[in-house]
């Protein structure tokens, strides 16, 4: 059965040289060739402004490109995000990103009493990491921090569910490798998952 894909590239650069671009590239091809609909997100190309302040989050009104964003996020039955890991986290413009669209009455509903009841329920996501160290160890050593706090405080809050994800140590290594990391996203594509 065909899914509805949302692919966000979450790499503040833009450029198609980068392997997260690679990644997506691949995703979306595979995705393609398993009779999905893809669309895709680059972050690194939206121009959009940093929430400094809780009123600016809660009433402020999204740019049209973060508006896109939204009405893509709500097209999708899958959501798809790929990042390079930055100082053990997200990079700051994807978080940036994740507060624009993350707004209360399109991400979520707030509640008169009790917790926020999530908005994007129905969906699922893969993560996609990317990292320079050995994936053993950001999970082992570092207990994959960024990723339970996406997919904890962020996708699941929202109502995105299940999240499973996909990590990519030593990013920086033979063409060999990432060729072989390239195949295996394709596959997930393919699969829809």
């Amino acid at each position: 059965m065909s899914k509805r894909i949302v692919i966000i590239e979450g790499h503040p650069d833009p450029a198609p040289v980068r392997f997260n671009a690679a990644l997506a590239d691949a995703y979306a091809q595979g995705a393609r060739e398993g009779g999905h609909d893809v669309r895709r997100i680059k972050v690194g190309a939206f121009e959009f402004p940093v929430l400094r302040t809780a009123k600016e989050w809660m009433t402020g009104e999204p740019t049209p490109s973060i508006a896109q964003a939204q009405a893509d996020i709500k097209w999708a039955e899958h959501l798809v995000i790929i990042y390079p890991l930055w100082l053990g986290d997200v990079p700051a413009l994807l978080k940036a990103f994740l507060e624009q669209v993350a707004r209360p009455g399109f991400a979520f509903v707030p509640e008169a009493r009790g917790f926020p009841k999530g908005a994007l329920g129905g969906r699922s996501a893969r993560v996609i990491v990317t990292m320079g160290m050995p994936e053993f160890v950001y999970r082992w050593y570092f207990q994959a921090h960024s990723l339970k706090n996406l997919k904890y405080n962020i996708l699941n809050f929202v109502g995105i569910k299940p999240v499973r994800s996909t990590l990519i140590g030593m990013a920086e290594a033979s063409s060999k490798v990432r060729d072989r990391d390239l195949a295996r996203v394709r596959v997930l594509g393919r699969r829809g998952g």
